[in-house]
């Protein structure tokens, strides 16, 4: 419903798209298009201005006029949408958050040289990229590409004494927990990695816990919504650590 308020106006002959204002907005009102400064949706616009300190050229200013009432619920979707998008697309190549920065190293071969960092006795790991986690690995890593996928509940890591010996070795893997972490991001990665990646076979492992049951859920989802063919295994973990079901190809 339109209503007469308040609301940003934008001088397009006096913005230069320096971005400032979108930063600004903490509702996620402004964008850049075509090099300009502009407002998304009527009803994202609180019409309260604090963006037009941000303005560095003047090209801001409230005016009043019929526009959509501000919609809060409309906002939060909105913000939701845009992290979750973020999340997807972000490249995690230098930058940002060190968790995040992608990485490729070849595991260390029974035998090698160890480096100096590296523990003096035990296994080595297997481990040959990073990040591990769903959320931070983008579909288009070069690890993925035709990769034998091991996607890992976390507390499998923990439970699983041997997980590099018997679960990692030869595999690339996909780390989180679909009870807290966001289900919805999971569905969009796992059909883009699936469509891009060439993926050869994935191996599910979670615990023998009600609430992990939705890892292999969200993987078979995602072949299906990518319509890919990949064999897939499911290893359940008892909380001792031990294999309490293994089970052959699951069909999608």
């Amino acid at each position: 419903m339109k209503i007469v308020r308040k609301i940003i106006e934008i001088d397009e002959d006096l913005c230069d798209g320096c971005g400032q204002c979108v930063t600004g907005c903490a509702e996620g009102a402004l964008a850049i298009v075509d090099g300009k400064a502009r407002v998304i949706s009527d009803n994202l616009c609180d019409g309260l201005g604090a963006c037009i300190g941000e303005c560095p050229t003047g090209a801001l200013q409230i005016v009043e006029r019929e526009a959509e009432a501000f919609d809060e619920a409309a906002v939060e979707k909105h913000i939701a949408d845009q992290a979750r998008q973020e999340a997807l697309t972000a490249p995690v190549t230098g930058g940002g958050c060190p968790s995040a920065g992608m990485k490729m190293f070849a595991p260390l071969a029974p035998g090698a040289v160890r480096p100096a960092d590296a523990p003096a006795e035990g296994e080595p790991s297997a481990l040959t990229h990073w990040p591990v986690k769903i959320r931070l690995v983008p579909p288009h890593a070069p690890f993925l590409k035709g990769a034998d996928l091991l996607i890992l509940a976390d507390c499998g890591a923990i439970a699983f004494p041997t997980l590099h010996r018997d679960l990692l070795k030869g595999r690339v893997v996909l780390a989180g927990c679909p009870k807290f972490d966001d289900v919805a991001l999971y569905e969009e990665k796992f059909v883009q990695i699936f469509q891009q990646a060439g993926i050869r076979s994935i191996t599910v492992v979670r615990m023998e816990v009600p609430c992990c049951a939705g890892l292999q859920a969200l993987v078979m989802k995602g072949l299906k919504d990518a319509h890919a063919d990949v064999p897939v295994e499911e290893i359940v973990i008892a909380p001792q650590g031990h294999p309490v079901d293994m089970t052959q190809r699951l069909s999608n």
